[in-house]
């Protein structure tokens, strides 16, 4: 079941529509308040929160729920008007696993909600696995990751970037291939979500972000350990 919290009835409508004829599960809410009651009654498997609603905002709904047992850890995406960087960076710190500017095609937003929902049932058959490359650990069971003996908090898809570019170390990936193999994303278009996304890392990780290395006009890899200084 995907929640769709949007106040605006003829976009909430027309995104739940779409949804539906794609085969998802999909309940609309058009305040924070239908959304607390919906979650009371069934836990959403991804939710779709719209910046600007009328009785708070989606970054202040997006940080309860990451402090909120049973909702903590499903993968919400950002809908907003706002396409400028720093309002991208601060939704994906806040904690949203993806984000999508209005006006945005269908097609595109089903296959984003497709991706979410199918990277959420990976994760929970991954079998245990800690990987290691210098100070860095990630534990893709346990979905933890720390650096230079220090706890990292990522999001969701943060998460996911960082454990697919550890199990290969220097291996250089495009753009095109990360949103495809970590986003699941089956559509043209969207480099700039990994760059975004690169950055919210290297940010995460402090004096270790040159761990992730731009390959100029390539993509990005991950460092081994011996050059990692």
């Amino acid at each position: 079941m995907v929640y769709y919290v949007e106040d605006d009835t003829n976009i909430r409508e027309l995104t739940l529509y779409a949804l539906e004829q794609a085969g998802i599960d999909a309940e609309g809410m058009a305040s924070d308040a239908e959304f607390r009651a919906a979650c009371a009654r069934r836990t959403p498997d991804a939710v779709l929160l719209d910046i600007m609603l009328p009785d708070t905002d989606g970054l202040a709904i997006l940080k309860r729920m990451r402090k909120t047992p049973g909702l903590a850890a499903v993968p919400v995406m950002m809908i907003t008007a706002k396409d400028g960087e720093l309002d991208t960076v601060t939704a994906l710190d806040a904690g949203a696993d993806d984000y999508l500017t209005k006006p945005f095609g269908m097609m595109e937003m089903v296959s984003r909600v497709r991706a979410l929902l199918r990277r959420a049932r990976i994760h929970t058959a991954r079998r245990d696995t800690v990987f290691t490359e210098g100070p860095l650990t990630v534990d893709t069971a346990r979905r933890e990751v720390s650096c230079a003996g220090a706890e990292v908090n990522l999001t969701m898809r943060e998460f996911d970037l960082l454990a697919f570019l550890i199990q290969s170390p220097g291996v250089v990936f495009t753009r095109e291939e990360l949103l495809q193999r970590v986003w699941g994303w089956d559509f043209d278009g969207g480099s700039r979500t990994v760059d975004v996304h690169v950055q919210t890392v290297r940010q995460k990780l402090k004096d270790h972000a040159d761990m992730i290395e731009t390959v100029r006009g390539v993509g990005y890899r991950l460092r081994r350990a011996e050059k990692v200084r």
